[in-house]
């Protein structure tokens, strides 16, 4: 992350020239980020105004933490009580040595590793994760990328109540979940490229614990330290206030969950509270959440309603519920509450899509709430990658930035020093999970992770996926020299070599089905045919009316058109069954393997198809690498590339 050092320097010199000017007005009288928001610059990111609350009037009585217990009442800390008490030493030191006021790995030479992408990579095996590669800025101080020698790195408070839980459960998912929690003890980047459906949920459980205890261990640093400023000032004679109090950001927010659809926040929302005890805890505003993010009153779930198998189990748990797009939702957490619809600068967690964070960024022209994440998560990348994924680089593109403006809650005093030095993000912990790996996601990961504690890549060997007995595959090579020409060398041997080919073809020149990956190839074809095929043909695209895909697929079992176009997005959300399928063109690999497995058994929709009538076609060049894997296997994919 190179950035000018003067640029840096001169505007945090201005953030501090406003911040001192406010003050000098308001007098001396300044609130760390435990205390009530007053001033709120953005309060159109959440549009519905919370009610005023009980506990919330209690937190008011005291601004100020050298007056009173205000704040300790905000977290819940018992009177007399230290926070600390139950838990080791090594567990709060193993938070400090990353997110204390001096980290140990954050040096100039680590930063500059980083910042030249200069890694050192090695292999080891992280048990029910698998293999994964390590990657440690070079010359950095080797360690194992999960310590399983001691208990789980986790705040005693919450790990008790997660492991009888675990008693419950079997072994193979209790291990999963230790092993996903050790792997991120150490706050090194996780790249979880196969996730399952089958171990979605314990993984998003675990993920969620570890989510939890970092706020956990932020928000009583602070109270101790609050508790260190009171005593101080308090005290006959007064004693200076101590100095290393630097225990904060610029902002309160300090986890981003990135997610695709408001289902998938109703996930992570109920997967963060299972590890809150009712009733000790207070869940506040949760009916209204309910509302938000689920289904609408008198709707029905078409999906959780039919039968199983009249969908695939992949799109049933990818849509049921509420898949709208466009959301964002802060969450303050205390010690015996878990407010929903906080203010995003009183937030502890935000919860967005993309779409819904670029909304609000470009609405109100701030992204300050972005600059002091410290543990991001993005799950279901392989779905986000079928929504617009210049909306995910966009929120990447605002993180851990200085803030524009100075708030005037902020108290520059407790700022942890590499704040103000710019370089919060190479301590940023992110966590990356998907289905499967596609090059836009290796990108994010190989570009945009500049964790100097190092980065864990889980690697997977895949099989060939399973297709009808007896049809015949051919692999059609695309040979390119340069990923810049590949879309022209590809599009080229498409209307070059297999088009006049089929189109000569009696049997294959009707019937045929042609489907296409990536959505700007997929405009590309529409537009060849429509000017240069000289055959009538349907298209099924994303964009494709419910009227318009019902005559489509008519008009192509009919045979009124000789051949369908189909995206691959248009199949990620619609999961349509195609009749009348002959003879398929794969324009390239898809990128979900079980789509391959699919359109490959539509044939066999209708009677008497045999296996030897139905002919497939599947161009393909070397940078199809992770595509190809997932369809030929990994073994299978090696000779087709190298062949």
């Amino acid at each position: 992350m190179a950035h000018d050092g003067n640029s840096t320097t001169t505007r945090l010199l201005t953030l501090l020239n406003v911040s001192a000017t406010r003050t000098s007005f308001k007098g001396k009288g300044k609130r760390t980020h435990d205390e009530v928001d007053t001033f709120q610059p953005a309060p159109k990111l959440n549009k519905r105004k919370t009610p005023v609350l009980l506990s919330d009037v209690s937190n008011a009585a005291s601004v100020n933490p050298a007056e009173g217990k205000g704040v300790e009442q905000e977290v819940g800390v018992e009177a007399g009580k230290s926070e600390v008490e139950d838990d080791s030493q090594a567990i709060v030191e193993a938070y400090e040595s990353h997110f204390g006021a001096s980290p140990t790995l954050l040096t100039q030479s680590s930063r500059e590793a980083v910042d030249a992408r200069s890694w050192s990579t090695s292999r080891e095996n992280l048990g029910k994760l698998g293999s994964a590669s390590v990657s440690l800025p070079t010359n950095a101080e080797a360690s194992s990328a999960s310590d399983k020698s001691q208990k789980l790195p986790i705040l005693d408070r919450l790990r008790a109540p997660f492991e009888a839980r675990q008693a419950k459960q079997p072994k193979d998912v209790t291990q999963l979940q230790n092993d996903v929690l050790s792997s991120l003890s150490n706050h090194r980047d996780l790249y979880y490229p196969s996730t399952s459906l089958d171990t979605q949920k314990s993984t998003r459980e675990a993920i969620a614990l570890h989510v939890l205890d970092h706020v956990t261990k932020k928000r009583r640093r602070v109270v101790k330290n609050n508790e260190r400023l009171t005593a101080a000032s308090k005290a006959t004679p007064a004693l200076p206030p101590p100095e290393d109090v630097q225990d904060q950001g610029f902002t309160r927010p300090s986890v981003l969950l990135l997610l695709p659809f408001r289902s998938s926040a109703l996930a992570w929302v109920a997967a963060l509270t299972s590890h809150t005890p009712t009733p000790q805890f207070q869940l506040e505003n949760h009916e209204r959440f309910l509302g938000e993010y689920g289904l609408p009153e008198g709707a029905v779930d078409k999906l959780a309603e039919a039968e199983e198998g009249v969908w695939p189990r992949d799109h049933v748990e990818t849509f049921r519920g509420n898949c709208d797009d466009g959301f964002r939702v802060g969450v303050k957490m205390t010690r015996k509450s878990v407010k929903l619809f906080s203010e995003f600068y009183g937030s502890d967690i935000v919860i967005a899509s993309p779409l819904g964070l670029r909304m609000a960024i470009e609405k109100e022209k701030n992204a300050d709430f972005l600059s002091s994440i410290e543990v991001l998560v993005v799950d279901q990348m392989d779905a986000l990658t079928m929504q617009n994924w210049e909306h995910t680089q966009f929120v990447f593109s605002h993180l851990n930035k200085l803030p524009k403006e100075s708030r005037a809650d902020t108290d520059f005093s407790r700022i942890k020093p590499w704040y103000l030095d710019g370089h919060s993000a190479y301590l940023r912990q992110s966590i990356l999970l998907s289905a499967f790996e596609t090059p836009d996601t290796r990108a994010l990961f190989n570009g945009s992770l500049t964790n100097v504690a190092g980065k864990l890549r889980i690697e997977k060997r895949w099989n060939a996926v399973p297709v009808p007995e007896g049809i015949d595959q051919n692999f059609v090579r695309v040979e390119c020299s340069s990923p810049k020409n590949e879309a022209d060398k590809r599009f080229s041997h498409f209307t070059t070599q297999v088009m006049p080919a089929i189109l000569k073809s009696a049997v294959q020149s009707t019937n045929t089905a042609v489907f296409v990956p990536s959505s700007f190839d997929f405009i590309r074809v529409q537009n060849w045919f429509r000017q240069h095929a000289g055959v009538g043909f349907a298209v099924l695209s994303e964009y494709s009316s419910n009227q318009d895909i019902s005559r489509a697929r008519q008009a192509f079992f009919q045979g009124k058109k000789a051949f369908i176009l189909i995206s691959e997005r248009f199949h990620f959300y619609k999961r349509y069954k195609i009749r009348g399928i002959r003879n398929i063109i794969f324009y390239g690999p898809p990128d979900h393997p079980q789509f391959y497995t699919e359109l490959l058994s539509y044939p066999f929709l209708d009677e008497g198809v045999q296996a030897e009538d139905v002919t497939c076609r599947m161009m393909y060049s070397k940078y199809d690498w992770f595509r190809l894997e997932r369809i030929a296997g990994t073994e299978g994919a090696t000779e087709l590339v190298r062949s």
